[in-house]
């Protein structure tokens, strides 16, 4: 998990109150994140995954400012109406497609400040941005840009600025080869015949995302008073959350948001979105959870420590919480806010005696075969893109999310050689052999428990997935037998079914050159998926 680390004197103007040191280090692990240590004038916080927000000394100072009851409620943050236009072309569809911007004014940098402007950005790539995949920040001065920006995809050779920490002129292909960042994150283009570019109104590049920005374009300093601010993704809704954890903490410093006019191919956006979601809050459901009787005027209040607001029996979401899905999401940080300590113990009245289910140690026992024949187990979501299912060039009824927070996981999974296969081309960067497993649910007409196994390198092969089906059945003491089969996902040809007494449990085979090209990959994959539950009903 991210860590931050916040300057001390600056971290208690912003939240405008000093503790002690003893009730500081309480209400900082009380808040629901783990306090590292605290030295002299620096404090050192581990964040967990759902709260990205708090990335930055702003973003942590707000949300403890208002448990601690110092200003509770609602933030809201407000961008001004201008004329700023930036215009998407269609030619990033299939390369980075989405981006949402702003600009900032009214800022006074110093030293300090632009190392927390680094920090929020290096902290967000690294967590929510999952190492630059998922989202890319850039941040710009604006004196040096001339509006309207466009984003677009160039062919590498086409592509030519000096970047940052550099002082020679690059074409694309150059900073993927000899840049540093480029080496890192190089593989996030690697296979695009082009890539995409910010560029001015004088048609001066920006930046090359999610690689690095232009040296001339893309470096602030103390001088610097106003800024341009893009991220860039897959999925708008990410980019634009991520966009408003910056311009929010950017406010918090005294800044000035501005609006910028997205124009995509196909449709217009006005960026950023900082308005107040709102989500219906039950007091029974409240109390049911966690075992309280609270009243309207304590949940109201606990919501407002935690930096919502309440009426009408409606929680208001501050526009900086990309974690609040379910209702369930408001009961956890009422919890937070009436303190897990104040909760008192309860020994169950029953007598019961607890027993290990069956079939986990039936799954267990094949996950432990299949790690002493040296494969790697995985757990991937069942949630799972419906693009990627569409990649295995193999129709199923798939189960539609209805309005999904993110297109990333917008479709319940059908089965599990889909996500082993996300995973390998995932890992194209690094060593081969790939040898991986997972044992997990898979949802069809029913819900069932699976296991995929896929090996990838040079020489996989259908005899390859076949000498390990074999060791995992005579490990089970079980026999079965291959029947010829047509599955679309697999070479025809090199693919059978799975039977055993007299049942199908699944599939065998080599994946596909088209779904390999699918999923850009040119190594050779070959692997099974079983369906447990059948196989230990059988047992």
């Amino acid at each position: 998990m991210p860590t931050v680390n916040l300057n001390k004197n600056e971290f208690e103007k912003l939240v405008g109150r000093k503790l002690p040191l003893d009730k500081l280090k309480d209400r900082i692990s009380m808040l629901g994140t783990d306090l590292e240590y605290i030295k002299d004038n620096e404090i050192i916080v581990e964040v967990f995954p759902n709260r990205p927000d708090m990335l930055s000394e702003q973003g942590f100072a707000r949300a403890f400012s208002s448990f601690i009851g110092v200003k509770k409620g609602l933030r809201e943050y407000k961008a001004k109406k201008s004329d700023y236009k930036l215009i998407i072309d269609n030619s990033v569809s299939n390369v980075r497609p989405f981006t949402s911007c702003a600009i900032v004014k009214n800022l006074k940098f110093d030293n300090e400040r632009i190392k927390q402007i680094i920090q929020i950005q290096e902290k967000l790539h690294i967590g929510y941005g999952r190492n630059r995949k998922k989202c890319a920040i850039g941040v710009y001065p604006l004196e040096k840009i001339k509006f309207p920006i466009h984003y677009k995809a160039l062919e590498p050779s086409k592509i030519r600025f000096i970047p940052l920490e550099s002082n020679k002129e690059m074409n694309g292909n150059e900073i993927l080869d000899k840049h540093p960042a480029g080496k890192e994150y190089g593989h996030l283009l690697k296979d695009k015949n082009k890539f995409p570019v910010f560029v001015d109104a004088r048609n001066k590049i920006l930046s090359m995302p999610p690689i690095i920005n232009s040296d001339e374009t893309g470096r602030i300093n103390d001088k610097t008073k106003e800024v341009f601010i893009e991220v860039s993704g897959f999925d708008y809704n990410v980019v634009s959350k991520c966009l408003n954890f910056i311009v929010c903490a950017l406010a918090d410093m005294k800044g000035v948001i501005y609006e910028i006019s997205l124009n995509y191919w196909n449709k217009k956006i006005i960026s950023p979105k900082l308005k107040p979601e709102s989500m219906k809050i039950d007091i029974n459901y409240v109390n049911k959870t966690l075992g309280l009787n609270l009243n309207e005027k304590d949940v109201k209040n606990y919501l407002e420590r935690m930096g919502y607001n309440y009426k009408n029996k409606m929680a208001i979401i501050p526009c900086y919480r990309d974690d609040i899905m379910h209702k369930i999401d408001l009961v956890e940080d009422i919890a937070i806010a009436y303190g897990y300590e104040n909760f008192k113990e309860e020994i169950p009245n029953v007598s019961t005696l607890g027993e290990e289910d069956e079939f986990e140690k039936f799954k267990r026992k094949v996950r432990d075969i299949l790690i002493g024949f040296g494969y790697l187990e995985c757990n991937s979501y069942n949630l799972i893109s419906e693009e990627i299912l569409n990649n295995m060039e193999f129709k199923m009824n798939n189960i539609k999310v209805i309005n999904p927070v993110n297109m990333e996981y917008n479709t319940l999974r059908s089965w599990v050689i889909p996500s082993l296969m996300k995973i390998l081309s995932d890992n194209k960067h690094n060593e081969y052999p790939q040898k991986i497993f997972e044992a997990g649910k898979s949802f069809g007409r029913e819900e069932s428990e699976k296991i995929g196994l896929l090996s990838c390198h040079g020489s996989a092969n259908f005899t390859e997935a076949k000498q390990i089906l074999d060791y995992l059945f005579n490990s089970l003491g079980m026999k079965y037998n291959l029947e010829e089969v047509e599955h679309d996902s697999f070479i025809k040809g090199r693919v059978g079914g799975i039977y055993c007494n007299g049942e199908k449990i699944g599939y065998i085979g080599e994946i596909s050159p088209k779904v390999l090209e699918n999923f850009n990959m040119e190594i050779p994959v070959a692997g099974f998926e079983i369906n447990l539950g059948e196989l230990f009903e059988i047992i």
